[in-house]
């Protein structure tokens, strides 16, 4: 039940942020996705088809690098952000199943073997592949450095024992991204990486995790896992630095996911406010919804600039952006349930019912606050950072 239909804002391409290569991204994904359709009845099986989708049409080739089938030589930030900010718009499942191909498969283009790139972040770009990142745990979401899967070397490899939790694309991946720890008593710097195809024996993801605004999640069982020494990705103990190092990549594109769902929140209430009639004239003649326009407006703009900064920040600097990853997530993310909750209030009683835009969008925008590291934990980014700069010189 929407009222809106327009493809996704694009004007914001102008800014300096971002080059004629980034608008010609946006402006032709703006263009194709209104003309997507999928049945999302089904998360499961309609994330499989936004993968295949997504991969057939060249949009996945944006998640590797270019020797790996990719676009751009390095994973591109802005892009990225681009990316996701119109999927989210047109449909955050869609954004899901484009996030989820980069963050699973991102500690692969950052630290895998020629073969380990070779064998699974080609078929990742074309749709063939689906990928996971498999890091938190009952025990261990913020706190990585509590995590209790421990992978023991043997003459032949490593195996894998423990449980994984909230993993996206759970059930549905063809490999997996695994963190363990290779030395116990080591805390975050005992962690390594390991790439785990889905049918490993010893790998149970049939565990599915239901939750408000349907995505696939899974819990992942290892129980006495073999895996080959070749599935060792990166260094041994290497693992905390290259998920921290691939969730600053993809930080900032949170933040553009969050951004897209407030932007077609604020076209819904546009369009519902400037038709629906109430007392003889439409809602958007009353001065407090014309006030509630100009606060969402402004909450968007926000968020929008310091997404914008942090993916140009770590494009073009050669220095790490986490302060400033941690500032758009936090700010896009907690901005945007503020958009969407006034845009479904605005709406009244057709805000609530199931089947409005803006209903979805306020089941989807929560998790968004949480994952990739909650909103506490950026307050904590950015404030010890700002500390260490105060104390120490920037």
């Amino acid at each position: 039940m929407s009222t809106f239909h327009s493809r996704a804002p694009t004007t914001h391409l102008a800014l300096p942020f971002f080059d004629d290569a980034h608008r010609e991204i946006g402006n032709c994904l703006a263009d194709w996705l209104p003309k997507q359709s999928i049945d999302e009845t089904d998360d499961r099986r309609a994330c499989r088809e936004w993968v295949s989708l997504l991969g057939a049409n060249q949009w996945l080739r944006y998640s590797v690098a270019k020797a790996d089938g990719g676009v751009f030589e390095k994973l591109d930030s802005r892009a990225l952000v681009i990316l996701r900010e119109n999927l989210a718009f047109h449909s955050p499942l869609a954004d899901f199943a484009f996030a989820m191909q980069g963050l699973g498969s991102g500690a692969i283009t950052l630290a895998g073997t020629k073969e380990q790139r070779a064998n699974y972040l080609p078929h990742v770009a074309s749709g063939k592949k689906i990928a996971a990142f498999a890091l938190s745990e009952p025990d261990a979401g913020s706190d990585v450095a509590a995590m209790a899967t421990s992978a023991a070397e043997n003459e032949d490899g490593y195996v894998l024992n423990g449980t994984k939790t909230w993993i996206s694309n759970g059930g549905i991946a063809d490999f997996y991204c695994v963190f363990a720890k290779t030395n116990p008593d080591a805390g975050s710097r005992g962690i390594s990486a390991f790439l785990v195809d889905a049918k490993t024996p010893g790998l149970d993801d049939s565990q599915h995790i239901h939750v408000m605004s349907p995505h696939p999640l899974a819990l992942l069982k290892f129980t006495n896992c073999d895996v080959p020494k070749t599935a060792l990705l990166g260094e041994v103990s290497g693992g905390f630095k290259l998920a921290m190092q691939t969730l600053d990549i993809f930080r900032a594109s949170v933040a553009a996911a969050a951004l897209g769902m407030a932007r077609r929140a604020f076209a819904e209430a546009i369009a519902w406010s400037t038709t629906r009639k109430m007392f003889k004239q439409t809602l958007a003649d009353f001065q407090l919804t014309q006030a509630k326009l100009g606060e969402m407006a402004t909450l968007i703009d926000a968020a929008a600039l310091l997404t914008y900064r942090a993916a140009w920040m770590r494009d073009t600097q050669d220095a790490r952006t986490t302060r400033e990853a941690a500032m758009a997530k936090m700010t896009a993310t907690e901005n945007a349930q503020r958009v969407i909750d006034m845009a479904l209030q605005m709406h009244g009683g057709r805000g609530v019912e199931v089947g409005a835009v803006v209903e979805h969008l306020y089941r989807d925008i929560r998790s968004l606050r949480i994952y990739e590291g909650a909103t506490e934990v950026q307050q904590l980014i950015v404030g010890k950072s700002v500390l260490a700069d105060a104390l120490y010189g920037g």
